[in-house]
């Protein structure tokens, strides 16, 4: 799927999504999520969730540009270290890469990074898995 194509999928099979999807494709997604007070927790920082939910969706974008449109391809495990505090008023930015995909299930990471800031504020590895074809 192409960049239209995955966010017309988005649009239909997620309508509650609020993140924008920048880029797709050749097994790698950029998103980025504005950042608003409801993503915030106390001490001014972004959320953990917010943060998960980034990098889930940067993931699933990467998936569906290789796999095509696959609306039952689902997180078993999703993994992330907090490496530094984001800026509370910037996008958080998601590059996603697939490190493998297989038949049944798919492995990627994710570098999430608070917008104007060089190093990351969290690394994320995921697995999912994708329905069998049928």
């Amino acid at each position: 799927m192409n960049l239209q194509q995955v966010r017309k999928f988005l649009k239909t099979e997620f309508p509650q999504n609020t993140a924008t999807v920048e880029s797709v494709g050749n097994g790698e997604a950029v998103i980025h999520q504005q950042i608003d007070y409801h993503h915030l927790r106390p001490g001014d920082t972004v959320s953990g969730p917010t943060m998960m939910t980034v990098a889930d969706c940067a993931i699933y974008v990467a998936i569906q540009g290789v796999i095509g449109p696959e609306p039952l391809a689902v997180t078993t495990n999703l993994n992330i270290n907090f490496l530094r505090k984001p800026i509370k008023d910037r996008y958080i930015i998601g590059r996603a890469s697939l490190i493998k995909v297989g038949k049944r299930l798919i492995i990627g990471e994710v570098k999430l990074y608070s917008q104007g800031m060089d190093e990351p504020v969290a690394f994320v590895t995921a697995t999912y898995s994708v329905p069998p074809k049928q």
